[in-house]
């Protein structure tokens, strides 16, 4: 596979202000046209589809790096983590499995923001654990959420809560909570050198715009479709024990539903692994012919 080059995209270094209007003018992909651009670059090595993929997605990129603002990295060298994420993203994505890219590429960018920051913190070894990173990046917004602003060591109470959530021992959060403590940057801290621009002029509202939330809304639809049409080929057993075991909060244990059918546990499990088989198969040709046909 043709590798994607960091020079196709716009640097974010420099004026920083300047590269968050110029990553608008990119267009948004529609989903018939994401697929065949990432069918040419998955099949065909094609650089410009590639291009056309990564770059209609920076506006993604900026919007989740913006969440990581408050560890004291320059922005443009999150946005530049994140866009190396976004390029990993595209060179492994399946249009196939009938999910759309931005889906796919919010873990690889936020993975590749995070190692960063991970790595520019001095004061988090190499070694640390995957708690102790959940803790990292996730205890400004749980003292947000408690309103446990102040500053200095957080209260007994605040400490044994955020322990308890994120299943880390008191001592782990008392010790990360200094390490984070560090003087907040004024939202009126100019962008640009000459003045112009404050930081808080883009500030990212947390709510998805109506134009995510329309595609993410049109994208469930979708796939609710694929499934009822794929759960039409099984029989009516395959049906019910694959509804009762995997599409359930609950799962009814295999026990129940050999009581029910009258034979064993493992033949319920191998009823139920091959109505999976089925049902994936046929929600991916589903997939595919509604693309070709659309």
């Amino acid at each position: 596979m043709t590798a994607i080059s960091p020079s196709l995209m716009i640097a974010p270094e420099g004026n920083l202000s300047r590269y968050l209007q110029e990553i608008r003018k990119f267009p948004m992909l529609g989903p018939d046209e994401e697929y065949v651009l990432a069918k040419r670059f998955r099949e065909h090595g094609d650089g410009s589809a590639a291009n056309k993929l990564v770059t209609s997605h920076l506006r993604l990129v900026a919007k989740i790096a913006m969440g990581y603002r408050g560890y004291g990295l320059p922005m443009g060298e999150l946005i530049s983590e994140g866009n190396v994420g976004m390029m990993q993203a595209v060179k492994r994505f399946d249009p196939d499995r009938g999910f759309r890219l931005a889906t796919y590429a919010m873990w690889w960018i936020r993975a590749a923001i995070q190692e960063y920051i991970l790595h520019s913190w001095s004061l988090v070894k190499m070694g640390t654990t995957a708690a102790q990173k959940k803790l990292f990046f996730n205890l400004r917004k749980l003292k947000g959420q408690m309103q446990a602003i102040e500053e200095g060591d957080l209260s007994p109470e605040n400490v044994r809560k955020i322990a308890e959530e994120l299943d880390v021992t008191e001592a782990d959060v008392v010790s990360m909570n200094r390490r984070l403590s560090s003087p907040d940057h004024s939202l009126n801290a100019p962008v640009r050198t000459d003045g112009e621009g404050e930081w808080q002029d883009w500030l990212v509202d947390d709510r998805d715009d109506q134009e995510t939330e329309l595609g993410e809304r049109e994208e469930m639809g979708r796939r609710r479709k694929l499934l009822s049409l794929a759960l039409k080929n099984l029989n009516e057993r395959e049906r019910h024990i694959l509804t009762q075991r995997r599409l359930k909060e609950e799962p009814v244990t295999l026990e129940d539903l050999s009581q029910q059918y009258g034979i064993s546990r493992e033949r319920v499990r191998q009823i139920e692994v091959r109505a999976f088989e089925k049902l994936q198969k046929s929600i991916k040709n589903a997939a595919i012919d509604n693309q070709v046909h659309t």
